[in-house]
């Protein structure tokens, strides 16, 4: 799978060429089919008597080789939000625009093109019947008669004596309700069900082919819109449930079909595709119910950028569509990360500047554990030479003992190491959360930051001759920038790391330094206001520490006290410090007991 090729100078020449050529024709080819158009929305106008509101009837491509071309037809609805057509094939709506949002065009690595989550085709739905010979009758294979009444299109087939009826209408901003009325189709069928069968090629519409495929997946609420779920990578089967609707759910994008009396026998089929204009088919299909053989339903088609309060508004469980993250990690996101951006980015600053206010917004509220973290780093770097005292003394010896050891300098010193343990913890709930928030959250789709054009996808200014596994055919300046700050931070803390003595025990610190350079290939390809965010967080973590040492912290002075608190009685221990000795001396004890009955046995025999 590709994503980026890089081009030498005769290639780049060459494919100038080719694009002022394919512009120029483009154009001419444009102006004549507008000149096309405009003669047969006269026509139009002159033997159907549409309204002056209603836009012209265009033909469109084929589908079907056994149905006439020139019989299919397509019909415009558009408001602010949506521009539509709805073709006389199948009834069905054939193209999807969202004239507010561009689309990422990746030859020009620019989003200019039009958002079109649904073009020539990408998408086809129907229902299907049996009449009463046994023959399967599909809608979306027959040809309607379109009639159009301002914002209200609805379309007709006879079908040997029985009339089917789509009624679309365009409702304000992503809705648009669909009905379906039938009329004599008891003569046909005896069936009590129909089945919608719903395909969907999922269109290229962000920067990032792998991350966009991954957040393309089935997204559905049942249980009267109280229960969500999400299938990504595998075939859905929901025959228990009554859907109340199902999404096809796109990184920022969605487009969902709810059914007024709900899907059953629900099933759906997802295939990646390597390459190419799509990302993913998704195959969809669910029964509804047909009384007395008549098929006659409500529906709602949404054509929605997820936008979480635009989401909230329709009270459908919509909002779960957008992958925030579960219980906490999803809180975090809404009521955290997402208020604090909106926030800051009122204040009409860059979205760069505003993920930068946000890591030190972040950091002032666990400075307070953050700060005893580092400063418990510093400190154990001035009690190493006392640490390295106890290992040679006892590096041939009881390792019971050379524990206990260590621990009563960790105490005299007053280092408690657990205290290193909570800013750990707490990071983990964090790390994940922004790993949900940058590549979702709509806001920040296209805004641009120094040489990101993209702050949802990757930056890709250092373009690759060659296909590099796990990292691609680029490499992301801020994803460098934050794996060299993490190996800085990883050098700077590491030295007070205790290497392991036994044999067979792996060096911790080799760990250390290879773990910032496997991050270089997750983060290559991930957002890149996440890699800006973490070289932020992690640049302030290292003026933290050098602070703490050079301006804090005084070395010689805790050395001091520590030789000082040798010579005084042991401070009195706390409850945790107390518990763990008590449990070494069982243990050490238990060892002894061991080697006795050892050598007994030995002596026995």
């Amino acid at each position: 799978m590709q994503q980026n090729n890089g081009l030498d100078k005769s290639q780049i020449i060459s494919f100038m060429l080719f694009t002022i050529i394919m512009v120029g024709a483009m154009i001419y080819f444009q102006s004549k089919t507008q000149k096309e158009d405009a003669l047969k929305q006269k026509e139009v106008a002159k033997t159907e008597q549409v309204s002056a509101n209603n836009t012209k009837i265009a033909s469109v491509e084929n589908v079907n080789p056994n149905i006439n071309a020139a019989s299919i037809q397509t019909v415009p609805l558009q408001n602010e939000q949506l521009k539509l057509e709805v073709s006389t094939l199948g009834a069905q709506i054939s193209n999807v625009e969202l004239p507010e949002y561009k689309a990422y065009d990746a030859k020009r690595d620019e989003s200019d093109l039009p958002l079109l989550l649904i073009h020539k085709n990408s998408a086809n739905y129907g229902f299907e019947f049996k009449d009463k010979t046994g023959k399967i009758i599909k809608t979306k294979d027959l040809v309607f008669t379109p009639s159009v009444k301002g914002n209200v299109v609805t379309m007709t087939h006879q079908l040997n004596g029985a009339v089917i009826q789509f009624v679309y209408t365009l409702m304000p901003k992503y809705t648009v309700d669909f009905k379906i009325r039938t009329k004599g189709l008891s003569q046909i069928t005896s069936d009590n069900a129909a089945k919608f069968a719903w395909n969907y090629n999922v269109r290229n519409l962000e920067k990032g082919r792998s991350q966009e495929q991954t957040h393309s997946e089935f997204s559905y609420a049942f249980n009267n819109y109280k229960d969500y779920d999400y299938d990504g990578n595998k075939a859905m089967d929901e025959p228990d449930e009554t859907l109340n609707w199902i999404g096809v759910k796109q990184q920022f994008f969605s487009s969902v079909i709810e059914a007024k009396n709900g899907f059953t026998q629900s099933k759906g089929s997802q295939v990646t595709v390597d390459e190419g204009e799509y990302l993913k088919t998704l195959e969809f299909s669910g029964n509804v119910a047909m009384n007395g053989a008549e098929l006659n339903q409500d529906f709602t088609w949404y054509f929605m950028p997820l936008d979480l309060p635009l989401l909230k508004e329709y009270n459908k469980n919509f909002d779960e569509i957008l992958p925030l993250g579960w219980s906490f990690i999803g809180a975090l996101n809404r009521w955290f990360f997402m208020p604090m951006y909106n926030l800051i980015a009122g204040w009409g600053i860059a979205a760069g500047w505003v993920i930068f206010l946000m890591t030190v917004v972040v950091k002032l509220i666990l400075s307070p554990v953050m700060f005893k973290q580092h400063k418990l780093s510093a400190m154990m770097r001035v009690i190493r030479p006392e640490i390295d005292e106890v290992n040679e003394k006892y590096k041939d010896g009881d390792a019971m003992k050379k524990q206990q050891e260590t621990m009563a300098v960790y105490r005299k010193a007053g280092v408690n190491q657990m205290a290193g343990c909570l800013p750990a913890v707490l990071q983990v709930p964090i790390f994940y959360a922004l790993f949900r928030f940058f590549p979702n959250f709509i806001d920040l789709r296209g805004k641009s930051f120094w040489f990101a054009k993209d702050l949802t996808a990757y930056d890709d200014l250092i373009k690759l001759p060659f296909h590099v596994p796990l990292l691609g055919e680029h490499l992301s300046v801020f994803a460098i920038a934050c794996t060299a700050v993490i190996l800085i931070y990883t050098i700077l803390t590491a030295g007070n790391m205790q290497q392991p003595t036994a044999p067979g025990m792996p060096n911790m610190k080799v760990l250390m330094y290879i773990f910032p350079v496997t991050f270089l290939f997750f983060l290559n390809t991930s957002a890149s206001g996440l890699s800006w965010y973490y070289f932020v967080s992690n640049a302030i973590n290292i003026i933290i520490i050098l602070v703490i040492k050079y301006l804090i912290l005084d070395e010689k002075k805790i050395h001091a006290q520590i030789q000082s608190n040798k010579e005084k009685p042991a401070k009195k221990e706390g409850k945790f410090g107390k518990r763990m000795r008590e449990m070494m001396e069982t243990a050490q004890a238990q060892q002894a007991a061991q080697k006795g009955n050892t050598k007994n046995i030995n002596k026995k025999k």
